[in-house]
């Protein structure tokens, strides 16, 4: 009665209506920013296959071009991701072996270099496949006992080198010493800097980037327009980041091939990855990815 009297029974019923118009809101914003993620999360996939496509079309290019010009086909006896655990026993084993003088060959071959005359010598007609690995660092005798290649994450000059044991650092295989890995991608940053294995600090954002509203209004060409100044944007708050790592430690770049190139310039070695999720786990799982290396048996 003294509600009806005083006007707070219409004022009731419109604090529930509010509540209810609200909560639909909140339930519609929910499901946007869920749709926002999971279109972020299929472009990602999308640039991943792209990637693995690019891969895929470089080996069959090259392979194209060997049967043009008559040559008999060579695979590799091997071919294998390892994890940093297990290439730290690799090296061991490979640091052991011994030979007389000029017996043993070690070589790091990059993209835009040719194939140097002693790995030919050392390969013969399988250098093809050593120069197809690279960059990487291969490794033979001159009696074939050893024959192998390996990417490398962080690689020193191009060299190619007879000695009486292998001639290999490992810093350019397994994180030592202190470094920065930062993971770009069009919507995230992270950094870590290392001690090795561990991490002694970390700084990580994302950024939210314009998904195509699923009812349209906007122009895919104004869309674009906007998307890009975003990415723009979010690059440029990456390269402020990248300031405050230590100037004299190494720094690793990862992350999406697309940004890469933006954020590269200072980087000692750059590597794309694909790492997914928020920033911290993200990092980690770049981490493991930069330091997997895969192993070619020539």
């Amino acid at each position: 009665m003294f509600d009806e009297l005083f006007g707070r029974a219409e004022l009731k019923e419109r604090i529930e209506a509010l509540e209810d118009e609200k909560s639909q809101l909140s339930e519609q914003l929910d499901a946007e920013r869920k749709r926002r993620k999971d279109a972020v999360t299929d472009r990602q996939a999308a640039e991943r296959r792209v990637n693995e496509l690019e891969d895929k079309i470089t080996q069959l290019r090259d392979r194209i071009e060997r049967l043009e010009a008559g040559e008999r086909s060579i695979e590799y006896r091997r071919r294998e991701q390892f994890s940093p655990t297990r290439v730290e026993a690799i090296l061991d084993r490979l640091l052991s072996i011994e030979g007389d003088e000029q017996s043993i060959l070690t070589a790091v071959l990059t993209d835009d270099h040719g194939t140097p005359r002693a790995l030919r010598d050392g390969f013969g007609e399988r250098a093809a496949l050593v120069s197809r690995a690279a960059p990487c660092l291969a490794v033979t005798d001159d009696a074939g006992m050893v024959s192998v290649a390996f990417d490398v994450p962080n690689p020193p000059e191009p060299f190619a080198k007879w000695d009486d044991s292998v001639d290999i650092d490992r810093s350019w295989f397994e994180p030592t010493g202190e470094f920065t890995l930062a993971l770009v991608r069009s919507d995230l940053f992270a950094m870590g800097v290392y001690e090795g294995r561990k991490r002694t600090a970390f700084h990580g954002f994302d950024s939210e980037l314009k998904s195509n509203h699923s009812k349209g209004g906007f122009s895919q060409s104004r869309f674009e327009r906007i998307r890009d100044g975003q990415i723009d944007t979010h690059l440029e708050r990456c390269q402020e980041a990248l300031k405050e790592r230590p100037a004299d430690a190494p720094l690793f770049v990862v992350g999406e091939r697309s940004v890469l190139g933006a954020v590269a310039d200072a980087a000692d070695a750059t590597a794309t990855v694909d790492a997914t999720g928020d920033p911290e786990p993200a990092l980690d799982q770049a981490f493991e990815s930069f330091w997997t290396v895969t192993v070619y048996g020539i």
